[in-house]
């Protein structure tokens, strides 16, 4: 298939396939948009008139392999949910393949401000707001006390695993996770 037979949406997903694969092979710091372009059978332009960067690039190229799965269960167990979800978005972006990648763009981020503000816009807040409306719903289903403090529980559950995933650069597993949501509901939990 030609690049002129290719549609907009087959266009995206080659570059970041593309994007991905070299990601994976070259790291992040050695990434270029002009090796992206010519991996993905296009023009650096192409590129260009899509993402303003190649941190731009990567952020939706990693956003598109599970958006759905970032989605919040509501079977009625709130820590179940919550751990569900979690483990979800752990094995998407702290593990292999993809976690140095994230680990990478989240540095970026630090630099970039577009990049900080697309990783917010596009995940961060996004996911907090996730977070925080499924322990809104369970707070008004009575499940969790209603001087439950939503905020403060986001940020208790988001520190530890950032902290581990890109200052302590150690394992961020599942049983880490379920500890953090133990710890999180012994002292702000449900109620019986």
């Amino acid at each position: 298939m030609t690049n002129a037979r290719r549609s907009g949406p087959d266009l995206t997903e080659a570059i970041m396939r593309a994007t991905l694969e070299l990601g994976q092979e070259l790291g992040y710091a050695k990434l270029s948009i002009e090796a992206i372009a010519s991996r993905a059978g296009v023009g650096k332009h192409t590129v260009y008139r899509r993402w303003p960067s190649k941190g731009a690039l990567l952020l939706d190229s990693l956003l598109s392999l599970s958006e759905s799965a970032l989605d919040y269960p509501d079977t009625g167990d709130v820590v179940a949910d919550l751990g569900r979800q979690i483990h979800e978005a752990v094995d998407l972006l702290a593990g292999a393949p993809f976690g140095p990648l994230f680990r990478a763009l989240v540095g970026e981020a630090q630099q970039d401000p577009g990049v900080a503000a697309a990783l917010n816009e596009r995940f961060i807040a996004p996911q907090e707001d996730k977070t925080v409306a499924r322990l809104r719903a369970a707070r008004d289903q009575g499940r969790l006390s209603p001087d439950f403090d939503l905020d403060l529980a986001m940020a208790i559950l988001s520190g530890p695993l950032y902290f581990r995933l890109l200052v302590t650069q150690e394992p961020l597993t599942h049983a880490y996770v379920d500890r953090v949501l133990a710890a999180l509901f012994a002292g702000m939990g449900p109620r019986p």
